[in-house]
């Protein structure tokens, strides 16, 4: 037993208040193939749900093992993960079925593919056991140095974003699997991602209503969670973050829009929360403010199990409402009543909707004349550390199809900027070059620039948000890499 365990079981709460609290936290973990003994504790007293990353996948075989183990443990347990497709790859390795991002289904503007791409995500996560996606994102990109929702939203369209979300939530829900429709009330207008700091949006509150739509349309459509956002908004409460705040969560979700299922906070180790109040009062603030669960997403177990010990301690010292615990633990109860159990036979999916959305998306916009056997530099950002990237780049979708193309893939500037410049300026094949947001990573614009003044014919492609390239993909998922490799080699 750990000093947090020790300390916590000195707490004289009744056994079902116990379990009821323990409902309300989401925990990550490591580890593939066993069960961690403190884990194991956590849900014999009511561990409300796990929380799955790509350090919990090897392959299919295994995560459907794990995931059976967890809930032969207590099978009302909750098994979630991040699930919007696109770049996030947190099931590469499990085979999961490639679509891109939601921006690029937003560019199509097809509903019944959305629902395609949705019901493909949902029936795989059948098959591994896991019953619960943190998706989709419902937060509209109209800030355009948002540096995390960019291409994981429909867009910057509200109406639009509300057809795409009653598209993904009932083909998700048809599988059986809860859907989560996130950041409330929005973190598209933040210029900060609140994994890294304290985002703001500084808008005023009619500017923020359009923002609520997406949200609106989503609990209309029986979304069974919502996600809140770690973003300040002063025109709402000018103190704290939205997970924080019973104003948000309170006054505006449950009273304004309707919602009645379970709140879920984004994760509690991310530096808005984290550097600001600290994990363990977060966990505490966070229920107190409205939320019904919290997830600590990060291995380390002793963070959850502080986080759990702040919420023991506060409802011992009754700093933190039985009521407002009860009442959580009862939206949980019912969730897990309607969604934690697998379904026995899991349909098949198309597995060509996401091609086919992203070959849809590509061709939105005017297409230049192929090339093959063109030299390729393929420029992007680091993996986000908290949104897995499965590896993919340009140069290999294409190559795929075109041996005889060539080229470099970065992902950070190199060390000789110019030497790089000379190597490619000088070669005689055709010069593609793909950046990705280069608005936010000025090293590729540089480069991009200093190559285009060398070889104007060059055609620019864009992976991510729109930047004035020839080609655009709309996000860096493997098919939406592919869908433009086709038509830079007329495939």
């Amino acid at each position: 037993m750990t000093h947090a365990e020790r300390s916590s079981a000195a707490i004289a709460l009744p056994v079902d208040l116990d379990e009821a609290a323990h409902r309300c936290l989401v925990a990550g973990f490591d580890g593939a193939t066993t069960v961690p003994d403190t884990l194991k504790r956590l849900i014999d007293r009511g561990l409300g749900g796990v929380i799955l990353f790509t350090r919990n996948v090897r392959d299919a075989g295994q995560v459907r093992r794990l995931t059976d183990e967890l809930r032969a443990l207590r099978p009302d347990l909750l098994v979630a993960i991040d699930n919007e497709g696109g770049d996030i790859g947190h099931l590469v390795k499990a085979g999961a079925p490639d679509v891109p991002g939601s921006y690029a289904l937003g560019v199509v503007d097809d509903p019944a593919l959305t629902a395609r791409c949705a019901d493909a995500l949902a029936g795989h996560l059948a098959t591994l056991g896991i019953t619960a996606s943190y998706a989709p994102v419902a937060d509209l990109q109209h800030q355009p140095r948002n540096p995390i929702v960019r291409t994981r939203s429909f867009g910057a369209d509200p109406e639009l974003a509300a057809r795409h979300l009653r598209a993904w939530i009932t083909a998700t829900d048809v599988r059986g699997i809860a859907s989560c429709a996130k950041h409330f009330p929005g973190h598209g207008g933040t210029i900060t991602d609140s994994h890294h700091g304290v985002a703001i949006d500084p808008r005023p509150y009619g500017e923020l209503l359009v923002d609520l739509e997406p949200f609106r349309a989503a609990v209309a459509a029986g979304v069974p969670m919502l996600m809140s956002a770690h973003v300040v908004f002063p025109a709402l409460d000018a103190n704290r973050p939205a997970t924080l705040s019973r104003r948000i969560l309170g006054d505006l979700l449950r009273l304004d829009l309707g919602f009645d299922g379970v709140l879920v906070s984004d994760a509690l180790e991310m530096k808005a929360i984290a550097d600001e109040y600290g994990e363990a009062a977060g966990a505490r603030i966070a229920l107190a403010a409205g939320a019904d669960q919290v997830i600590v997403a990060v291995p380390d177990l002793a963070v959850t199990l502080a986080c759990r010990d702040a919420v023991l301690d506060a409802l011992h010292a009754r700093m933190l409402a039985e009521e407002r615990v009860w009442e959580a633990a009862g939206r949980v109860r019912r969730l897990a009543e309607r969604y934690a159990t697998p379904r026995p036979v899991v349909a098949p999916w198309d597995a060509d909707a996401g091609l086919e959305a992203a070959r849809r998306a590509v061709r939105t916009r005017p297409l230049p004349p192929p090339v093959r056997g063109a030299h390729v530099l393929d420029l992007f950002p680091a993996p986000h550390p908290a949104l897995n990237w499965g590896g993919e780049d340009l140069l290999t979708e294409l190559r795929a199809i075109d041996p005889t193309a060539t080229g470099t893939a970065l992902n950070e500037e190199p060390a000789d900027p110019a030497a790089l410049a000379d190597a490619i300026g000088g070669r005689s094949a055709p010069l593609v070059i793909a950046t990705s947001d280069a608005v936010l990573h000025p090293w590729q614009a540089r480069l991009r620039d200093t190559l285009v003044a060398r070889r104007p014919g060059a055609i620019l492609v864009d992976t991510g948000l729109p930047e004035g390239g020839t080609l655009c993909s709309y996000g860096r998922g493997r098919v939406n890499l592919r869908a433009v490799a086709e038509v830079l080699a007329d495939a």
